[in-house]
């Protein structure tokens, strides 16, 4: 979720192995660029760690 009024990405966490996903850095091994949203990410992604899909990825408070 991206927050216009702070001008913030938010950053997600792979549940089961505890990755987070920072889309300042985005995930360049797997083709995702810096400043890359996580509802950008297309559906087939996986975490670059575990190999699980996005929907196990929650968003980090």
């Amino acid at each position: 979720m991206y927050n216009k009024k702070k001008n913030i990405m938010k950053k997600y966490e792979c549940e089961p192995c505890g990755y987070v996903y920072d889309p300042e850095v985005g995930d360049p091994d797997g083709g995702i660029a810096p400043g890359t949203p996580f509802e950008d990410i297309p559906e087939d992604w996986v975490c670059p760690i575990c190999g699980l899909g996005k929907e196990v990825f929650v968003v980090v408070e």
